[in-house]
């Protein structure tokens, strides 16, 4: 079975709203205090899913990353281009501004259960879309970047205990300033 893998960059204490600063929050943009080494390349480790999965993004962080992504060539940029990346909207009906994006057909379970049943499905970012997909036991892995920040306010990665009370922790290890946590459910 294929697998649905939530991947975010986390303060210490738990937020993950606005690391960029794309969104104007107070915190917002604390992703890029910690240098080019805490961003470039493969630092959720997707290897050779990449290649092969389907990236799900919300509407906002899909214009975000279609804005950055298609200018970059060095060789992890080029694989992110390359993906197939799949967008949830109920707004938007052109993506053809980043090569290989459609708009996510009817409802979000369905169409992520459709997806997973062909291919990983791996979640950028996107936090309501992960609230959703956890809630309904939907999410197998979750990897996390967390940088040494506290904010003390904004959206966090679980909003309760529903869903996070069982993971197994796969795997650490350093990400620049930060450390990449890789949890997954068990038996997943």
């Amino acid at each position: 079975m294929h697998r649905v893998i939530a991947i975010h960059y986390a303060t210490l204490d738990g937020f993950v709203e606005d690391p960029d600063g794309s969104a104007g929050t107070p915190g917002g943009g604390w992703l890029y205090r910690y240098g080019p080494e805490t961003l470039a390349g493969d630092k959720f480790r997707l290897g050779g899913t990449l290649d092969t999965c389907a990236l799900l993004f919300g509407r906002v962080t899909w214009e975000v990353f279609s804005r950055r992504w298609p200018a970059r060539t060095d060789d992890f940029s080029a694989r992110m281009n390359a993906a197939r990346k799949v967008v949830v909207t109920r707004t938007l009906t052109d993506v053809s501004g980043w090569h290989n994006s459609t708009v996510l057909d009817g409802d979000l379970v369905d169409g992520v259960q459709r997806l997973r049943a062909e291919r990983d499905v791996v979640v950028i970012g996107s936090v309501g879309i992960v609230h959703e997909l956890t809630a309904r036991d939907l999410v197998d892995e979750f990897r996390v970047v967390v940088l040494p920040t506290v904010l003390g306010t904004g959206r966090r990665l679980f909003t309760g205990p529903a869903g996070a009370d069982d993971l197994e922790l796969e795997s650490v290890e350093r990400s620049g300033q930060g450390a990449l946590l890789r949890y997954r459910r068990p038996g997943r």
